[in-house]
């Protein structure tokens, strides 16, 4: 199996027609559609169904279709650390990140590096802890901001020097919103929506015994798709407080949890990593910020 073809089947896959994607390659539609052929022969798999004007996944196709980009995204990240080990003045730097506030101390390390070295390009993937811990493991980023304690067997790590506190995001027109905070008590029958993460690690300690009479109406990887479900009258989400805008002109207003609850945010990397130097210039810097910054609650 070549990297060029699976290149090949990605852009097919992405256009839904061969003509298109051969315009594209700049390649011929016969040798195109011959390469593609040839790739199902090879795998013993159909690919692709074919109408007259476009073409379309089969299962099969699906699995091929995540495989290559996680082939891809790999060669291609290799073939930037190799090319950066002979040129300090730019580069990749790959971050996975989960929704917080915390990722600002990233943020700032990035745009310090960026002034000295303007050909740095930093890349944010955004998901859940544990899709974020996934890439990191298969070596497609080279850190990641997460806010769960550290494997450390997995992980070296720098805490980073803030909370994210939790509370409950609700409409303003809604009667729980003239309490100043939430207790367990008062969502006991509400419809709630949670992050699939913390139903199985924050809510289980936070709501304790009773977690499994919860009346839970939707679930999520990222609060503001979350927020729009809030907004829209679904429910009552549960998430970290500073993530969703709640001014003025906003619906939506965000109460704290009673007891409070908070998750503690730290930056990771794989052990025995082996960094590129824009990578770890990004990691030095990082430790300066954090030097310089007092712990937030």
């Amino acid at each position: 199996m070549e990297i060029r073809v699976l290149r090949y089947f990605l852009e097919v896959a992405r256009e839904g027609n061969i003509t298109r994607a051969a315009a594209y390659l700049h390649i011929s539609q016969p040798t195109l559609s011959r390469q593609i052929k040839e790739l199902e022969e090879e795998l013993g798999k159909k690919l692709f169904v074919r109408s007259n004007y476009s073409v379309k996944l089969t299962e099969e196709g699906m699995l091929l279709r995540k495989r290559a980009e996680d082939i891809l995204d790999m060669v291609d990240k290799t073939t930037e650390e190799f090319r950066a080990l002979d040129e300090i003045n730019g580069g990749d730097i790959r971050i996975g990140c989960a929704e917080s506030d915390g990722i600002k101390y990233a943020a700032r390390a990035a745009k310090s590096l960026h002034q000295r070295y303007p050909n740095i390009r930093c890349h944010i993937y955004s998901s859940g802890t544990e899709a974020v811990n996934e890439r990191l493991d298969r070596g497609l980023l080279d850190f990641a901001v997460i806010v769960q304690e550290v494997d450390l067997s997995r992980y070296n790590y720098l805490r980073l020097p803030v909370q994210d506190a939790w509370g409950v995001l609700m409409r303003k027109d809604d009667p729980l919103a003239r309490q100043t905070s939430v207790r367990i008590q008062d969502l006991l029958d509400k419809p709630l929506i949670c992050s699939r993460q913390s139903l199985r690690e924050e809510m289980v300690k936070w709501f304790g015994d009773v977690l499994e009479k919860l009346n839970l109406v939707a679930t999520y990887d990222l609060m503001y798709n979350a927020s729009i479900l809030t907004r829209e009258g679904l429910g009552y989400t549960i998430g970290f407080q500073n993530l969703v805008d709640t001014g003025a002109d906003s619906v939506l207003c965000v109460r704290p949890l009673e007891p409070p609850l908070a998750s503690p945010m730290y930056f990771i990397w794989k052990k025995y990593q082996v960094f590129t130097p824009v990578a770890s210039l990004l990691l030095e810097e990082l430790k300066c910020q954090i030097a310089r910054e007092p712990a937030e609650s």
